[in-house]
């Protein structure tokens, strides 16, 4: 007989289904059941029959095999606890254990196995839970289930929020990550999502939270007047004062471009801020919004405030001073800046040229070749990219012989040139074709990482994709990985699926944030030269980073995998 529920009650006639005998359940005390396509678990709790899934939220371990006593359920694997009645866990990184509405009529125990929840909105609280706590394997099962923009919304939001020193290397990897979706395959894209939460919360973890502030009540200050004002803060360094006018500027409806414009310009008011960290981190908050929206900019733009003011800046160092005075050459430069840019843009034949000369040994020579391409009309994105590319023959010619650490000294320039380019292609302005030259006398200062220089791989015949994965399975591969790169373009393959599969290990590995910029900034870089001999190179590149900090001891996607397979119900324990 089917029992009647009064109204109100935690199940509707019609959703009951049939789960066990009551005296069964009274011989043992638990019992389990497959009630429409669910595994339950039944447990006598004092007089109350009380149901849940058999499988432990955290990592699916069969409860029935747990401990029950007190109305507390405890899971033997990993001792994740549970409230019987409820399912409430006291043990966030487990989640809550789901449990089913119990009727018992005659004898018999009915459930209802109807879902009681949205499995989207509670996984949406779950990343927050897992951002808050570092939790990776919350992160990664919220991944799974949550819209992949919604999430980095989320992680945008978390990350502005809960880190006082705002924009860090947590919400830089996350904006690479979201560049880096569109190249990747299916698969892939909630493995890359996993990545740039956990790299929020890692770097949040045990931070002190952002307080945010106003913009200035009612002002009616121009884009142009608070920009002025927000470059005079940045230079006294006062974070406060240079966070209310970006807050301000975006309150106030400045746009897109002007925004940037006046972010850049305060970003290269000072050569090579933190080791060119600062731009690039700039260039990247800009990428994210247009990733994940621009609603998200006052929050978001106001975090870059603190590492703006707060950066060391190369004229202070001894480096750039000493033996030559790269700062005393660079002032000159801006000197003839506003003539060079005031005549018209026009075709341009010099890039090779141009390049070759950048990777010269006499600062003074290169930065007049630079001005001088200027006049001569080339745009300044034309200028922007014949730097990126010898910042990037500069990691294609690394010899493993150098220090390990000189990777990201290479690296750093990289990133920094390639961030100069994409901000000159979203807001060029003669503020931001500084760090122009700021890039090319890193490139300069680069020059003895290059000695000797290792040899351009020329690739032969036969290489495949499938040639990577076991390559990277090895330490130290950084010649083979760049020949294979040169091989295979050689052979006619296309560089999506070559990017795919590149992006594909670089996922596998333990996060490393200069692997990651490695590779999104040489894709970036790809997607705009197109085919040819420069953006081969580009790859050539990339893949030699990625084979110098490969393999990894692969941890964090352990913890992806397990996320997954337990979302396909795969049952882990078992193994």
């Amino acid at each position: 007989m089917v029992p009647s529920v009064t109204a109100g009650g935690v199940a509707e006639r019609e959703s009951l289904v049939h789960a066990a005998s009551l005296e069964k359940l009274r011989e043992s005390g638990r019992l389990v059941t497959a009630v429409a396509g669910h595994t339950v678990a039944l447990f006598l709790d004092g007089d109350d029959v009380r149901a849940v899934d058999n499988r432990c939220p955290h990592m699916g371990f069969p409860l029935h095999r747990g401990t029950c006593g007190d109305g507390i359920l405890t899971c033997h694997w990993h001792h994740a606890r549970f409230d019987l009645e409820t399912g409430g866990t006291f043990d966030p990184w487990a989640d809550d254990l789901r449990t089913f509405p119990v009727e018992v009529a005659d004898g018999e125990i009915f459930i209802d196995p109807r879902p009681r929840h949205d499995v989207e909105a509670h996984q949406r609280r779950r990343l927050r839970d897992g951002l808050e706590r570092d939790l990776p394997l919350v992160l990664a099962k919220g991944v799974l289930v949550v819209d992949t923009r919604e999430a980095l919304r989320i992680g945008i939001e978390f990350g502005t929020t809960f880190r006082r020193d705002g924009w860090g290397r947590g919400l830089t990897i996350l904006a690479c990550m979201a560049n880096l979706l569109p190249m990747l395959e299916a698969e892939d894209v909630p493995r890359a999502t996993y990545h740039a939460l956990a790299a929020v919360a890692e770097e949040s973890a045990a931070e002190p939270a952002r307080f945010a502030l106003r913009p200035l009540p009612e002002s009616q200050a121009p884009a142009e007047t608070l920009a002025r004002w927000f470059r005079r803060f940045v230079e006294v360094r006062d974070a406060d004062g240079a966070e209310r006018c970006i807050v301000s500027a975006v309150r106030a409806s400045a746009s897109k471009e002007e925004l940037a414009r006046m972010l850049f310009a305060a970003a290269t008011d000072h050569r090579y801020l933190e080791g060119g960290h600062v731009l690039d981190f700039t260039n990247k908050a800009l990428e994210a919004l247009d990733a994940a929206g621009w609603d998200l900019a006052e929050t978001a733009l106001g975090s870059l405030a603190r590492g703006l003011s707060e950066a060391e800046r190369m004229e202070e160092s001894n480096a750039w001073r000493h033996p030559v005075d790269l700062i005393e050459i660079l002032e000159g430069a801006f000197a003839e800046l506003s003539a060079a840019l005031a005549g018209p843009r026009q075709p341009w034949d010099g890039r090779s040229r141009l390049v070759d000369l950048v990777l010269g040994d006499d600062p003074a020579a290169i930065a007049s070749a630079l001005v001088e391409a200027l006049r001569n009309g080339a745009s300044e994105v034309d200028v922007a990219s014949a730097v990126t590319l010898a910042a990037a023959l500069r990691i294609a010619r690394f010899p493993t012989s150098n220090e390990f650490g000189d990777w990201d000294t290479a690296l750093h320039t990289f990133t920094f040139a390639n961030a100069v380019e994409q901000g000159l292609r979203r807001a060029p302005s003669p503020e931001l074709v500084r760090g122009v030259f700021d890039a090319a006398m890193s490139v300069y200062l680069d020059r003895f990482l290059n000695v000797p220089a290792t040899r351009l791989p020329a690739g032969e015949a036969g290489a495949v994709l499938d040639d990577f994965a076991p390559l990277l399975d090895r330490q130290q591969q950084v010649d083979e990985a760049g020949a294979l790169v040169a091989s295979y373009v050689r052979d006619g393959g296309h560089y999506a699926p070559l990017q795919a599969t590149l992006a594909h290990l670089l996922l596998r590995e333990d996060r490393n944030f200069h692997t990651i910029q490695s590779i999104e900034a040489a894709f970036r870089q790809v997607e705009r030269l197109g085919d040819g001999d420069d953006a081969t190179l580009m790859l050539i590149a990339a893949a030699r980073y990625l084979a110098a900090h490969a393999p990894t001891a692969r941890a964090e996607n352990q913890t992806f995998e397990i996320a997954r397979r337990l979302h396909r119900g795969e049952r882990i324990y078992e193994e």
